[in-house]
């Protein structure tokens, strides 16, 4: 198992990010917060504090959340991208993030958080 973490949830769909929560309070992690929308999350993140995100790539009334990756990248916390069946590639910026399918599992997101804090 990987250090605890504080993992950000941006996630539109609140039944998901309960179950997200779960899972990471269930791997020890702590959740540093849920966000929605791209300003929802670039607020979370203004407050710092944040070593993971898992970002889904379409919010609320489908907005994209490249903006929130961009900001991800320029400032090096590592994020998983989450997706249920998104089938555009990522802008080519964020093409080598590591993916996360849903439906998601406990062993999924603790592999998948196991395997982005082994490459920071």
């Amino acid at each position: 198992m990987t250090a605890p973490l504080s993992v950000l949830i941006v996630e539109d769909e609140p039944l998901i990010a309960m179950m997200l929560e779960d899972f990471l309070d269930s791997l020890g992690h702590k959740v540093a917060g849920t966000a929605d929308t791209v300003s929802e999350a670039t607020a979370r993140l203004d407050q710092g504090g944040v070593d993971l995100v898992i970002l889904d790539v379409r919010l609320r009334g489908g907005e994209p959340s490249w903006p929130v990756a961009d900001r991800l990248a320029d400032h090096g916390i590592p994020y998983l991208i989450s997706t249920g069946g998104h089938v555009d590639p990522p802008p080519a910026r964020h093409a080598g993030a590591p993916q996360l399918s849903k439906p998601f599992t406990l062993d999924g997101i603790e592999r998948a958080l196991n395997e982005i804090t082994s490459s920071v």
